[in-house]
């Protein structure tokens, strides 16, 4: 790169720092200036703006705050103190981010309980939020029966949004209530370093687990894609992802309402109706997780989706053979990809910088930041350590663990942790580079580049060996998903009596019959020999979260016996070098060694 490339690169990147940081002030975790007054702010600064849109109903920002005050007064009214916990289990919304800010008001903990979970799941999420009173959507009632035998906590259940049967109504209550703020003093003495909500990750293996969130974590998710984009009062959100998780609920949110623009609710992403509803609700914004822009681009044409009004599209995962696609099909000019766990201390934000980054942290600001990349032992899923007992920082484009150092003298640095002790202490990496020190480890493989830029690689565990090498399971899906009508391809490892390592198998799910002849020629073009895929399973969806997260659990667990799976299994024949159907013949043929991988 010349000379001139250079300074244009820097000046780039250093402008839009500065913007940045100009629009976006840190607050100090001793302040008592706490979310529900930055929202108040925004309240009184716009407070006759749209600030939610339902369908046809709209929620302006006065109409907001008299809602919140309802729900802190009637809080207040069933004998809830500062640090209790509330836990609102209901649906997206035009009332949902009024329900929590509300209970802030008052010092009340929000448990958001993610809407989709049925049984001992939900159960569990409610018996680890040390809620005694539960907001239920009342459309969600049979979800909240079949979770009750699990239940081992005793809770008082508020329906809300309509009436049902043998549950106290949280509508009447609230219509009793008054609509004025109710006292700072409500609220006196919480710092803006203190417990503010209670989100839960989104359990790819095994049951959820209640992160901390701050005060000033909310804050900052909710002002950072404000800043970044620098919205107007005129910029409409559409936010179909849920608003019980950081990114739709609270950076999305914040990108609209921390400058007095709006945010279109909707119950549920279609890709069908995604861009009539852009022009319809005059959308300029876009909060993404990757694969719901891979769900788009593999939609067929539709007449409107380069006729909308979106500026920036705002989010993560979105991997770098969707990225140039999606923004050129669908005539996006802004993408701003970011990096981060909901209860993390480790962020990053990519403005404008090269697809498929997440961010950059150049030489000259690394000291402002707590990250690192430690290399990393896919085969026995462990770090490294030097013979000082020390781990080892990767060199650029080495690919390994990143990790966030934990200081809990500056707040953005923190770890919070979960409810769950153990599960916090999982999660720390101690004497890391020195006696005594500890950083949160973010279970993603990483590498940084010589500019500076960062590259999300993998999930640690999803990453496996085989034949001596590593694979990348994004790498792996990334190639199977350009192919012709598959919509997810979903990568694991799975174990093969006889042989080290994991061999490679894929989850696909395809719009059309895959022609595996094809397919394989695709593959064999697109991979190395000991990245293809040995097993195929055609599905006819994918496992997800309700934020669109593979699970991979049970595929892992079922593997490539037929017995265990009732989908159609293929296996890479290196006789007839082609992908032929795997039956239980050949499946015990590959268990005694007589048909080789």
């Amino acid at each position: 790169m010349s000379l001139i490339d250079t300074i244009k690169r820097e000046y780039k990147f250093l402008r839009d720092v500065r913007r940045v940081l100009k629009r976006r002030k840190l607050v100090d975790a001793n302040s008592e200036n706490l979310i529900c007054d930055f929202i108040e702010g925004w309240v009184d600064r716009y407070s006759s703006n749209i600030a939610f849109l339902e369908d046809d109903k709209s929620f302006t920002y006065e109409d907001f705050d008299r809602y919140a005050n309802q729900v802190a007064h009637w809080a207040t009214s069933e004998n809830c103190r500062p640090g209790d916990t509330v836990a609102l289990f209901v649906q997206n919304r035009m009332e949902y981010v009024a329900l929590w800010c509300g209970l802030t008001k008052v010092g009340v903990i929000p448990a958001l309980i993610n809407y989709q979970l049925v049984g001992p799941a939900l159960a569990h999420c409610i018996n680890i939020s040390d809620a005694k009173h539960v907001v239920m959507d009342s459309d969600l009632v049979t979800a909240w029966e079949s979770a009750k035998s699990d239940l081992t906590v005793d809770v008082t259940l508020h329906s809300a949004f309509g009436e049902t049967k043998g549950y106290e109504s949280f509508d009447l209550a609230l219509s009793k209530q008054p609509t004025d703020r109710p006292s700072r003093a409500d609220r006196a003495g919480i710092k803006a370093g203190d417990l503010c909500l209670k989100m839960y990750t989104s359990g790819t293996t095994g049951m959820p687990k209640a992160a901390k969130i701050t005060h000033v974590r909310t804050q900052n998710y909710m002002l950072a894609f404000a800043a970044a984009a620098d919205t107007k009062p005129s910029d409409r959100m559409m936010m179909v992802l849920p608003l019980y998780h950081a990114t739709g609920g609270l950076c999305g949110v914040g990108a609209a309402i921390a400058n007095g623009g709006s945010v279109v609710i909707q119950r549920k992403f279609s890709a069908t109706k995604f861009w009539d509803d852009c022009i319809k609700y005059k959308a300029t914004l876009f909060m993404y997780v990757g694969e719901l822009c891979r769900f788009l681009l593999a939609s067929p044409p539709h007449s409107n989706e380069r006729n909308h009004s979106l500026k920036w599209i705002m989010g993560n995962g979105l991997r770098p053979e969707v990225w140039s696609k999606f923004v050129d099909r669908f005539n996006i000019p802004h993408v701003i990809e970011f990096y981060g766990a909901t209860e993390g201390n480790v962020s990053l934000i990519n403005i404008d910088g090269p697809i498929g980054a997440v961010g950059r942290i150049p030489d000259y600001f690394a000291k402002k930041f707590n990250i690192e990349i430690i290399q990393y032992d896919i085969e026995s899923n462990s770090n490294i350590r030097g013979s000082d007992g020390f781990c080892i920082k990767t060199v650029h484009d080495e690919i390994g663990e990143m990790i966030g150092e934990i200081r809990p003298d500056e707040a953005r640095f923190r770890f919070e942790g979960y409810e769950n002790e153990a599960a916090t202490n999982k999660k720390i990496l101690r004497d890391v580079f020195k006696k005594g020190d500890a950083w949160f480890r973010t279970g993603d493989l990483m590498k940084q580049d010589a500019f500076g830029y960062y590259y999300f690689i993998d999930r640690v565990g999803d990453t496996f060996r085989w034949k001596a090498e590593n694979v990348a399971t994004g790498e792996v899906a990334s190639a199977i998903s350009s192919f012709e009508g598959v919509t997810q391809a979903n990568v694991y490892g799975v174990q093969v009596p006889g042989y080290d390592g994991r061999a490679g198998m894929a989850a696909i799910v395809s719009e059309i019959e895959p022609d595996l002849k094809k397919l394989k020629a695709h593959i064999d073009a697109a991979l190395p020999h000991y990245a293809r895929p040995v097993f195929l399973r055609l599905s006819s969806e994918s496992d997800t979260t309700s934020t669109f997260k593979f699970k991979k659990t049970n595929l892992v667990k079922a593997g490539f016996n037929p017995e265990n799976v009732h989908e159609p299994l293929y296996f890479a024949d290196p006789e007839s070098h082609a992908y032929i159907a795997l039956n239980m013949a050949i499946y015990k043929a590959i268990l005694d060694g007589t048909k080789r991988l």
